[in-house]
């Protein structure tokens, strides 16, 4: 799909946000064509440049920033400089999008809140994202994923006698997903009204909203115990999930039960580290119980569904100086499809200050 046909061509987003949530919000729209224009501090750019995941690095930026901030611009400007503020408010006032992850006060401190910068262009749409919302007891400290994860009780949510929290960074991206659907939905109503509007969400909203059906549940009815998750169960060469499944419906799939044996739990369990995990998919499988591998990064990248759905995609960044070496990266692409087509860029995150300083003339700064 050419880029002047993606559903977002020519719009614009100033990306104010750093590490994680608010960048990734960004890049969503930037797969759907829109112009997202990184606006960052000086000598050190936001924090996602140099804090690491695992400690890899590429081109002197951690490969976490390349993940989530390919295809984007990039420029510096001062906010403390009120030289290059008034610069930067006239970028606002000719952008579609603004987002931006600080927290509650910083924005109003530099005259960049909602309110302030609706006078400037009353067709923007304003999103901000939080830990813990605008208002209440936790509203000024800094969003975490771990710990929205465990303030949001979801550490909870598979029973047995100990919390468990997921090994990824699980509210950040349910937050940009929610993010990016408040901007887009904003966007359209502008196309309706002329009139922009303000998105706001939260690390802990998105945390409770995964667990909406668990919450409308005890709201109304507080469970005594919490509910059985879906069983994982150990086979001769790994390991199995089967969905939640009838115990009975389980036992007859499985049969036959031995003579003088009762079946039961144990017995499945049993019964299952008696043939390998490709074995018991297709036999389940063929008996309607829903079922599935679990399976190591590594399994998934050499599986047929895995080649199947293309999920990946090359970026690659110029080199610094002429005659250097170009950065060329595997990552994924946009998870979703347009008109049966999937949404790829292979143009990388942008180097600090790509498209300059603003007081020095840069992206957009007449």
């Amino acid at each position: 799909m050419q880029a002047a046909e993606l559903p977002l061509a020519g719009v614009v987003v100033l990306d104010f946000s750093q590490f994680l949530a608010g960048p990734v919000a960004a890049l969503r729209l930037a797969d759907l064509g829109a112009r997202v224009i990184k606006i960052e501090r000086p000598v050190t750019g936001e924090i996602g440049r140099t804090l690491a995941f695992a400690g890899r690095w590429a081109d002197e930026d951690t490969v976490s920033f390349h993940a989530m901030n390919r295809n984007k611009e990039a420029v510096v400007a001062d906010l403390k400089d009120s030289g290059e503020l008034e610069q930067v408010k006239s970028l606002v006032a000719r952008a579609d999008v603004l987002i931006h992850n600080f927290r509650p006060g910083v924005m109003e401190r530099i005259g960049l809140d909602y309110e302030s910068v609706r006078a400037l262009n009353p067709g923007l749409v304003y999103a901000a994202a939080s830990g813990y919302g605008a208002d209440g007891p936790w509203a000024g400290r800094p969003g975490q994923d771990l710990l929205a994860q465990s303030v949001s009780g979801l550490t909870w949510v598979n029973g047995g006698d100990r919390p468990v929290t997921v090994g990824l960074s699980l509210a950040d991206h349910l937050l940009s997903c929610h993010l990016a659907e408040g901007v887009t939905a904003l966007l359209v109503r502008k196309l309706r009204t002329g009139r922009g509007g303000l998105i706001e969400t939260s690390l802990l909203e998105g945390m409770l909203d995964l667990q909406s059906t668990l919450l409308t549940n005890h709201l109304n009815n507080p469970p005594t115990t919490v509910p059985t998750p879906p069983a994982l169960y150990p086979t001769a060469d790994g390991h199995l999930a089967i969905a939640p499944t009838p115990l009975n419906d389980l036992i007859q799939a499985l049969t036959p039960v031995p003579d003088g044996h009762a079946g039961g739990e144990s017995w499945v369990a049993e019964r299952l580290l008696a043939r390998g995990t490709a074995y018991w998919v297709e036999v389940l499988g063929g008996a309607g119980i829903d079922c599935a591998p679990l399976r190591t990064l590594d399994e998934v990248i050499a599986s047929p569904e895995f080649a199947a759905i293309d999920m990946t995609q090359t970026v690659e960044r110029p080199p610094a100086e002429p005659g250097g070496e170009s950065l060329r990266l595997t990552t994924t692409r946009s998870p979703i499809r347009i008109d049966g087509e999937v949404l790829r860029n292979h143009r990388a995150a942008p180097r600090l200050g790509a498209q300059g300083r603003l007081r020095d003339g840069g992206w957009g700064s007449q």
